[in-house]
């Protein structure tokens, strides 16, 4: 599984880390508890990072030295390709594998021409594809580097197959690009262990985080895309004696640098100082620890081609506000496990949180949907789905 733009084992929500890692660790994981071997190879990007390193039972990460051994940006990650190509078509060469299975584009273009040389198949997840133009945002990512939709292009028609995150995705990809067959959905998991409901208070850190009041929670990337200034608009909508706190857990990428700072303004503008929290990208125990808590998670991202924070977000049995958009219709059961938004109106995303955070029958009621639905969705049933394409190219 080649990665190029971010280390696999990178903590989501920092840098350009998010919803990809996520999954190309925990899939891996899951095949090597089952018996696989999986080989993580991406960029080193840092001077101290290992050759190789052992990850767990059955899983490795090996970094090739490909560009310089530090952080790139993503707008920035274009560069990379060739000299990623290079030296990826060298490691191939020593580690025989029996299936490529490249996630982004980015890693797609750079491990093609080795793939097929040596006789392998290829497959590819995208995990986000370039808006159309005229789309906006609502359609997809823009293109952070000018190769990005050839390169999207490129992979689809190439490639033996696609694994897709989410029907929306599917059909996102069908209808922008000419594609070989077979394209196959697999929708991420949940560690159900790990994101579970609160059985217990609250962690001194989070209670002195939040003066131990109640709290609505937002984790993602800190960039336009995700718009937390879309959830600071709807906490000012609410009455100051009875809003919660609002936590937002995330760190801007490089291509978004001054992107909190602004996001700190619009809190000053908008009067909230003492009910927003900002904290950072956070390990995934703590990401557990903190959705459990919460009285809901919010997520008023543009796009997402699934959505792993709300599923994450009903295994720990709270409720999502999302807008009615991309794979979000897939990640949240509307009216079960949460709420769907049908509008940008921080009024109306307002009076959802609002709801939630008065009627604790109707925040139990969804909560508890949400778990009974996430114990389907473990990483072992999205890596037996991945299975079940590797072996029909194979």
């Amino acid at each position: 599984m080649p990665v190029l733009h971010t280390s696999p084992l990178a903590t989501p929500g920092e840098g350009d880390a998010g919803g990809l890692n996520v999954v190309v660790t925990n899939v891996a994981l899951a095949l090597g508890r089952a018996g696989h071997r999986v080989d993580l190879v991406t960029r080193r990007s840092a001077p101290d990072q290992p050759a190789m390193a052992d990850v767990a039972d059955g899983v490795r990460v090996f970094y090739l030295p490909a560009g310089p051994a530090r952080a790139v940006a993503k707008s920035a990650a274009e560069a990379l390709i060739a000299p990623f190509a290079s030296q990826f078509a060298g490691w191939l060469a020593d580690h025989p594998v029996d299936i490529v299975h490249a996630h982004h584009w980015f890693a797609a273009v750079a491990a093609l021409p080795a793939a097929h040389a040596a006789g392998l198949p290829h497959a590819v997840s995208f995990h986000s594809l370039a808006a159309r133009p005229g789309t906006g945002l609502a359609g997809g990512e823009p293109p952070e580097s000018p190769g990005r939709a050839a390169g999207e292009a490129r992979a689809a028609a190439e490639s033996d197959l696609i694994i897709a995150v989410s029907g929306v995705e599917e059909r996102l990809i069908r209808d922008t690009y000419t594609v070989r067959e077979p394209v196959r959905v697999a929708q991420p998991g949940v560690d159900t262990h790990q994101f579970r409901p609160a059985a217990e208070a609250r962690p001194a850190w989070l209670a002195s985080l939040t003066d131990d009041r109640p709290y609505v929670f937002f984790a993602a990337r800190l960039q336009p895309l995700k718009a937390p200034d879309l959830l600071l608009r709807a906490m000012a909508t609410l009455p100051s004696d009875r809003r919660p706190v609002a936590v937002i857990a995330g760190a801007a990428s490089p291509d978004f640098a001054g992107y909190e700072g602004e996001l700190r303004e619009l809190v000053a503008a908008l009067g909230l100082e003492r009910d927003v929290r900002f904290i950072g990208s956070l390990s995934r125990e703590d990401l557990a620890a903190a959705l459990r808590h919460a009285l809901l998670l919010a997520t008023p991202s543009f796009s997402e081609t699934f959505g792993i924070i709300n599923l994450e977000a009903s295994a720990s049995g709270i409720p999502v506000v999302a807008w009615r958009a991309s794979g979000m219709r897939e990640s949240v059961r509307d009216g079960v496990t949460g709420t769907l938004i049908d509008t940008r109106d921080p009024e109306d995303w307002g009076a959802a949180i609002a709801r939630y955070a008065t009627d604790p029958a109707l925040r139990a009621a969804h909560g508890g949907a949400g778990r009974r639905w996430a114990l389907t969705r473990t990483w072992s049933t999205t890596a037996a789905e991945y299975l079940a394409a590797y072996r029909e190219v194979l």
